[in-house]
């Protein structure tokens, strides 16, 4: 199978009249010269983000030192330096949109001393700073795995904070860059969930990359092992003949049933479909009210 393999119907997108909410949001981001991954990677999911008031950033700029398998970002061992005003910009374009929740997501930054982990701090404390009630989830790198780096994240508090996996641990080393690792990824969410009991954690699974079934099931058990809150499931497309080749469209079905043994070991929430991306239907845990933290009530330590 390859990426001019015929989609099946479900797994294309259903375009929707766009919102006045969708409109002024697209007018405020292309203006305010912030980037967001919905753009970026032509998310299919973007008029339902962006007419319900959510939105999914990238900070760090848009070259990434790492060069995954499976993803189309740009990559260099020297990319520019991080805008030192970027923090700041993006928490006034959020403030003009009037956001309710935003999702902080960023390339990787091995060439940065922190790896941008001061970058991400600083866009927490600006975007709450203009926008008090907003709810922040930050969907970070691995940062090596370095518990310093990870916590100077995490002790800004965002309300979620999610790191994704990608993978099966056997597929991790053919499909991720080789300085990520299946480990280290669990270690990320494991430092959050062990320092702040009270954070929502998450994470992210591709499916159709040559897995079993039997391997995402590890996979989901590993991810509670470490107490992982929130799992997405979303359908692995190629972005050209060059990247990692497809194996195969998993049907309806079988997200469900997916989603079904997620819920049974104990995930707070399982998304997952055809066109679930890591941050698709970020807000739904908060407006449905499965989680009651926040920022301002968490016991955790400041």
């Amino acid at each position: 199978m390859s990426s001019s393999s015929p989609k099946p119907e479900w797994i294309r997108a259903k375009l929707k009249p766009f919102s006045t909410q969708f409109r002024s949001t697209s007018r405020v981001v292309n203006t305010s010269g912030v980037a967001t991954v919905c753009e970026e990677a032509h998310c299919p999911n973007i008029g339902e983000c962006w007419s319900a008031g959510t939105a999914t950033f990238m900070i760090l700029g848009e070259i990434c030192t790492r060069g995954c398998k499976f993803c189309a970002v740009k990559t260099s061992k020297t990319p520019p330096p991080p805008d030192p005003k970027e923090p700041e910009r993006l928490a006034q374009a959020i403030q003009k949109l009037g956001l309710s929740y935003v999702v902080i997501t960023s390339v990787d930054r091995d060439d940065l001393e922190d790896q941008g982990a001061s970058h991400f701090a600083r866009s927490i404390q600006l975007i709450r700073q203009f926008n008090p009630k907003i709810r922040i989830e930050v969907l970070t790198p691995d940062f090596r795995g370095e518990k310093d780096l990870i916590l100077k994240v995490a002790n800004k508090r965002p309300d979620v904070f999610g790191h994704n996996v990608e993978t099966v641990r056997r597929l991790t080393p053919m499909v991720r860059d080789r300085r990520a690792n299946y480990e280290q990824s669990l270690r990320v969410l494991h430092i959050v969930k062990k320092t702040h009991p009270n954070m929502i954690t998450k994470s992210g699974l591709m499916v159709g990359l040559g897995e079993t079934k039997e391997e995402l099931v590890k996979t989901m058990q590993d991810l509670r092992t470490v107490k992982v809150d929130i799992l997405t499931i979303g359908q692995y497309l190629q972005p050209s003949r060059q990247h990692f080749p497809l194996q195969k469209y998993y049907p309806p079905s079988e997200f469900k049933e997916l989603q079904q043994i997620g819920e049974k070991m104990g995930f707070k929430k399982v998304f997952a479909g055809p066109l679930v991306r890591s941050s698709y239907r970020a807000a739904e845990v908060f407006i449905n009210g499965l989680f009651k933290t926040s920022h301002s009530s968490a016991n955790d330590p400041k």
